[in-house]
């Protein structure tokens, strides 16, 4: 009886080590990394290919063999002489990342979240940073733009969330605003934010009105001063701090349309009502 025993428990012993063994085996077979299988960008016409996990990482076919890459941080791949560089783009441009994940975190460096991108600025709604390699370039939206970071654009005020107007443009958003005792100096908002401006030669700007005249007016006599210099000219700049200066070639990041969405109905005719009452150049 006794050997009977010893072995009907040593082949228990025996059959729970092959279970345990075989549990242990397929543990070991489930925790290792699975290749991704993605298209071999040496049988693709472009001989490049994007990665099936990582929309951050795309193959290129490299001396017949396919070698792996990473995009720029914080652009992805967007296929072969696409995008802004080496055939990656800004991720918010089109569904790029859809049903993918990116490789690579943020690098971030001062005014940039990534080191490729257009970030929105910290103190002002009318500028932002253009990021390329890790170097911020500051932006400015003209013609009373803002910046709009859902959009990465400079867009009308009204689509702008989060942007307090200035407190000289609180009544009225695109209207004159006399300038103290100036006669022929007054400020100009757009889009919620002033802009110096000055009257044309031999007119004043009314404060009822809030036009450029013909003087005399209640508070200002015929001009007898000279046509502005050009150190006036240039402190008018200063003053408005340089913002007549730029000439609009980098106002628009380079997704960004020409012109923007076109403003409701209303809008517009607020609108065509303000360039009416303004004064003629």
């Amino acid at each position: 009886v006794v050997p009977v025993h010893i072995a009907v428990s040593t082949m228990r012993s025996v059959v729970i080590t092959v279970v345990l063994l075989a549990a242990g085996c397929c543990a070991q077979q489930s925790n290792k990394p699975q290749k991704q299988q993605v298209e071999d960008p040496c049988q693709n016409k472009a001989r490049v290919v994007s990665d099936a996990t990582y929309c951050d990482r795309y193959w290129e076919c490299v001396n017949g063999q396919p070698e792996l890459y990473d995009c720029p941080n914080g652009l992805v791949f967007a296929g072969k002489h696409r995008g802004v560089t080496e055939g990656c783009d800004y991720p918010w441009r089109a569904n790029y990342c859809e049903d993918k994940q990116l490789a690579n975190g943020p690098i971030s460096t001062e005014h940039c979240d990534w080191l490729y991108g257009i970030f929105g600025h910290e103190s002002s709604c009318t500028r932002y940073w253009t990021c390329w390699n890790g170097t911020a370039t500051e932006q400015l939206c003209i013609g009373g733009l803002l910046y709009n970071e859902d959009t990465h654009s400079c867009d009308w005020p009204d689509n702008v969330d989060g942007c307090q107007k200035h407190p000289l443009c609180v009544d009225d958003a695109n209207g004159n605003v006399p300038l103290g005792k100036s006669c022929n100096r007054y400020w100009q908002c757009q889009g919620g934010y002033p802009r110096l401006q000055r009257c044309p030669a031999m007119l004043v700007f009314d404060k009822q009105s809030l036009r450029c005249v013909v003087p005399p007016t209640e508070d200002c006599d015929i001009p007898t001063t000279p046509a502005p210099s050009p150190e006036d000219a240039d402190e008018d700049r200063n003053r408005n701090g340089n913002e007549d200066a730029d000439n609009g070639s980098q106002n628009y990041p380079q997704q960004a349309p020409i012109r923007p969405q076109p403003r409701p109905q209303q809008q517009q005719q607020q609108h065509q009502q303000q360039q009416q009452q303004r004064p003629q150049q």
